[in-house]
């Protein structure tokens, strides 16, 4: 099993930014995890989210056109809840207590995923070993992307730039109907990153969590709106949900100014930077200045405060990043940036052509 390793040993960087970090906690009295502002979009979002199920599953409103609306703005609802509500959960920054960020990231268990698989995924896979092939499971999407210039070329690449975003659509259908379980049953979270041994009680929450969905999203839908116009309603949530989260989580790894890394196939490789400076090399931000971005995704385009400090709500990225931005200017370090979404995202494109066709 190949193994990488990072340069840590003269972490100057990392070390002289946490301290600065540490200080703005410290001398504005506040904490690092969530505050009024994360609960009362939870309290937002969990409501939209709860009218838009009911206004759909009993027919609210009987105008076709309005229904296909509703059922592109619950996609979209879903992925808003697993950006803001479960992934600071999941990471343990949405409260200082922990039984409270269990619950919120366990509403990815509503929606369909599973959060224990989400944490060996996301939070030791992708936040370790960001962009390093056979590591990172977020740049592994499969034979008909090839995401990484190590990754093997099939003649249809050159073409992944124009169908590539169609693909993104089934990425959340295929989540929550193949990839937990995929997981579950290999024991490998990516081809280097084994999965970690569940517990009994882990294994009865992924199970009734799984049983739970199902009968929310599939059997009480068809009790009320029958097999058509409920597989219809299901694949636009789906397709609108799976676009959304996959090219919000791409702009900030998968675009032309971020690094990408093949370690050797065999025995230890060691990444010469320190893990911070690594982590700014593979990771963008984008629209910093956009509030409402910033307040729809759950600060997921300050990708790279994230990155650096996963235990920090992302309430608090746009004043971080000052300190962030501040800090790499005075140690050289290049801080990725892009000044609109827009940008980004064809930057995305650019990246996926480029990948596509290269040897």
């Amino acid at each position: 099993m190949a193994k990488v390793k990072f340069n840590n040993k003269d972490a100057v960087f990392f070390n002289a930014l946490r301290e600065r970090v540490d200080a703005y906690f410290k001398q504005n009295k506040i904490a690092p995890t969530g505050n009024f502002k994360l609960f009362s979009k939870t309290a937002i979002l969990v409501a939209s989210i709860v009218f838009l199920y009911v206004a759909l599953v009993t027919e609210m409103f009987s105008n076709v056109w309005v229904n296909v609306f509703l059922c592109m703005l619950m996609g979209v609802n879903v992925a808003a809840i697993g950006f803001n509500v479960m992934h600071d959960g999941a990471h343990g920054s949405y409260s200082k207590y922990k039984w409270i960020n269990e619950v919120m990231g366990h509403s990815l268990n509503i929606l369909g995923g599973s959060v224990f698989m989400w944490k060996q995924k996301h939070n030791i896979a992708h936040h370790t070993y960001t962009n390093i092939e056979g590591h990172d499971d977020d740049i592994d999407a499969g034979s008909m992307l090839r995401m990484h210039k190590d990754q093997p070329k099939l003649p249809m690449h050159r073409f992944q730039h124009i169908y590539g975003l169609f693909l993104y659509g089934f990425l959340y259908g295929y989540w929550v109907f193949y990839t937990d379980y995929y997981k579950y049953f290999t024991g490998q979270v990516s081809e280097n990153v084994p999965l970690r041994k569940m517990k009994t009680h882990e294994h009865i929450i992924f199970w009734v969590s799984k049983v739970v969905n199902f009968t929310l999203s599939v059997i009480i839908p068809i009790a009320f709106l029958g097999f058509t116009k409920f597989i219809i309603g299901y694949s636009i949530l789906l397709f609108t949900g799976g676009v959304v989260i996959s090219v919000v989580f791409q702009l900030a790894h998968i675009v032309e100014d971020a690094h990408f890394f093949a370690p050797d196939t065999k025995g230890l490789t060691v990444v010469e930077a320190e893990w911070a400076v690594y982590q700014l090399n593979t990771t963008v931000d984008f629209a910093p200045n956009s509030r409402f971005l910033t307040w729809l995704l759950g600060g997921l385009n300050f990708q790279v405060i994230h990155h650096l400090f996963p235990k920090i709500s992302h309430v608090h990225y746009p004043e971080i990043r000052k300190i962030v931005q501040k800090t790499c200017d005075e140690y050289g370090v290049a801080y990725r940036t892009f000044p609109t979404m827009w940008g980004a995202f064809k930057s995305h494109m650019i990246y996926l052509k480029q990948t596509g066709q290269a040897a």
